[in-house]
C-alpha cells in the first residue's frame, strides 16, 4: 500500500473512523503543513484547500473495501491499526492536528484555514460568506493577476497534479493548451478528462490540440539527446510546416487571453516538442510577446 494512503487511513482512525469530506481535506492540509516530505499537495479549489490525489486515493481505498462514503462523510471500514506503520513525525503531526483542531466543526475549519492560508481560498465560492470584508480583501490580494501577455510552456514530469496546477495559477495562466497527440498518461491527473476537469476547477480553460503533437511510434527508442534532436528535425520540417493554421489559432488565442501555456510531459524543455512549437509561434508575424518555459 502507498504510504500516503496509510496517512489517510490513520487520520480517519484517530477521528473514530468518520470525517466530513470537506473537513477531511482541511485536516489533511494541516497535517501536510507539518510534514517535511509532503504526503499530499493542495490547490485553491471551490471550497478552499483541496488535494485531488487524496480524493482519488480515498476512492481507490473504497474499491478495496478499506473506506466507504456517505453523501457527506468518508468512513474507515477495515480494522487494521495503521498508526504503527507511520513515521514518528507523521504520528506526531496527526496527533497535534487532532488535539488542536479535532473539536472544530467543518465550517469552523473552513473559516480558520481561509484566515490563516488565504491563497487557498482565492477560488472559493463561499469566501464572501465566511470572511469579514477585511479578511476577504486579503484573499483577493493573494490571487495572482498579471498584465504582460506571455506564452508559457510547462511539463508535468516529476511533479504532482497539484504542484503543476499551482504553477499555472501563480503565473496567472488562463488557458492550458494540451499539445500531446494522445492525451493519456499513467500519471494520476494528466489524462485528458482528469486534467480538463482539474483545470476547470481552478478557473483555467483547457483545450486539446492533437494536430501539434508527435505520434507515439516516433517517440520510441529515445535514449540520448541526439535521438531527441533527430526527432525534432522531423517535427519542425513536417508537423510544424504542415500545421501553420493551428499555430495561428494559438497566436490568436494568446492575443485574446493574454496568458496561455503549452503543455506536454517532459520536464527537460530540450527533450520536448513544445519548445519547438513555442519558438515557431514566436517567429510568426504579430508575435511581440514574452516566451517563458516554466
Amino acid at each position: 500500500m502507498y504510504y500516503r494512503r496509510k496517512i489517510l487511513l490513520s487520520l480517519l482512525q484517530v477521528f473514530d473512523g468518520s470525517i466530513d469530506k470537506i473537513a477531511l481535506q482541511k485536516l489533511l492540509f494541516l497535517i501536510c503543513l507539518r510534514q517535511e516530505k509532503k504526503s499530499f499537495f493542495f490547490v485553491p479549489y471551490k471550497l478552499g484547500c483541496f488535494s485531488f490525489q487524496a480524493n482519488a486515493d480515498l476512492s481507490t481505498l473504497k474499491k478495496y473495501q478499506q473506506t466507504d462514503e456517505t453523501e457527506t462523510d468518508w468512513l474507515k471500514t477495515d480494522d487494521h491499526d495503521y498508526l504503527p506503520d507511520l513515521l514518528l513525525s507523521d504520528k506526531k503531526a496527526i496527533g497535534e492536528v487532532k488535539a488542536s483542531f479535532g473539536l472544530l466543526s467543518r465550517d469552523e475549519l473552513i473559516k480558520m484555514t481561509y484566515q490563516k492560508h488565504p491563497y487557498f481560498s482565492i477560488n472559493s465560492s463561499i469566501a464572501a460568506q465566511v470572511l469579514t470584508q477585511d479578511e476577504l480583501k486579503i484573499v483577493i490580494k493573494q490571487k495572482p493577476v498579471k498584465s504582460k501577455t506571455t506564452l508559457f510552456t510547462i511539463g508535468y514530469e516529476g511533479i504532482t497534479l497539484e504542484q503543476y496546477l499551482n504553477k499555472l495559477i501563480i503565473n496567472d495562466v488562463r488557458v492550458l493548451c494540451d499539445v500531446r497527440k494522445n492525451p493519456l498518461s499513467m500519471k494520476y491527473g494528466f489524462s485528458k478528462t482528469q486534467l480538463r476537469n482539474a483545470c476547470n476547477g481552478v478557473g483555467i480553460d483547457y483545450i486539446h490540440i492533437p494536430e501539434l503533437g508527435i505520434q507515439s511510434e516516433k517517440r520510441k527508442q529515445l535514449k540520448t539527446q541526439a535521438d531527441y534532436d533527430e526527432l525534432f528535425v522531423y517535427y519542425r520540417a513536417g508537423v510544424l510546416k504542415d500545421e501553420t493554421e493551428k499555430q495561428k489559432e494559438i497566436l490568436l488565442l494568446l492575443k485574446e487571453k493574454k496568458r496561455i501555456a503549452l503543455t506536454c510531459f517532459e520536464a527537460n524543455i530540450y527533450q520536448c516538442h513544445r519548445k519547438h512549437l513555442a519558438e515557431s509561434i514566436a517567429k510568426m508575424g504579430g508575435f511581440k510577446y514574452e516566451l517563458n518555459h516554466v
